[in-house]
């Protein structure tokens, strides 16, 4: 595990350099438990970005949320897609992100932080960027027709199985707020497999029948 992210007592992580910036709340949910949620979608494997300012709790569907408002919890669920959380340091605006194969071909990463530039003024090198559990390229086996919808360097691991390759999928989102100007000394990776480690977390690619949901959330708090 990166070393900037902590499990806490109440069995939530948190990133570390996060936690400088007082006016926020922020938590990567485990089987054990999840932050409070205000505010989440109807979500639909998507790269739909939705403002959560005077929005009811599952009244949009989408896959990725941006407020602005003190004291409005907006969080994702999921159980191997990539959760990332987003601060923006200088305007207080805040974002949590549902990435799935899907969204990360869409670059919803990139699209979420543009959605932040255009509602609230943001500037990709002022936000801070978190990325929590989620399946990882030692287990996240697909066919070569979802494989090769992504950058070659990011699904060039094969399989024993013919066919089959492994996709990075929290490197691919990495890569997409890097090129949309989070500086790299922003983003915090914590590199837990959600499927490795079934004992703390829900894995869809492990238990598809009865898989649970983890939350990942972040509010401002002023």
């Amino acid at each position: 595990m990166n070393d900037s992210f902590r499990l806490g007592n109440d069995g939530i992580y948190r990133c570390d350099a996060f936690q400088q910036f007082v006016w926020q709340k922020h938590g990567f949910g485990t089987r054990a438990a999840n932050p409070d949620d205000c505010v989440t979608l109807r979500q639909i494997h998507s790269n739909q970005v939705v403002n959560a300012n005077g929005l009811k709790d599952r009244e949009r569907e989408g896959d990725a949320l941006v407020t602005d408002l003190i004291g409005r919890s907006i969080a994702i669920r999921t159980a191997d897609c990539v959760p990332i959380l987003l601060l923006d340091s200088r305007t207080r605006a805040v974002a949590s992100i549902h990435a799935g194969w899907r969204g990360t071909v869409g670059e919803i990463a990139k699209r979420t932080l543009e959605r932040m530039e255009e509602d609230f003024e943001s500037d990709p090198a002022d936000v801070y960027a978190a990325i929590g559990p989620c399946i990882r390229a030692c287990c996240y086996e697909v066919g070569s027709e979802v494989a090769d919808q992504f950058e070659p360097d990011l699904s060039n691991t094969y399989s024993i199985k013919p066919g089959k390759r492994t996709v990075d999928l929290a490197g691919a989102n990495r890569r997409q707020l890097l090129a949309t100007g989070v500086g790299p000394e922003h983003i915090f990776d914590c590199g837990l497999c959600t499927t490795c480690l079934c004992e703390q977390f829900f894995s869809y690619r492990r238990q598809p029948e009865h898989p649970g949901r983890m939350l990942s959330a972040i509010a401002r708090l002023g």
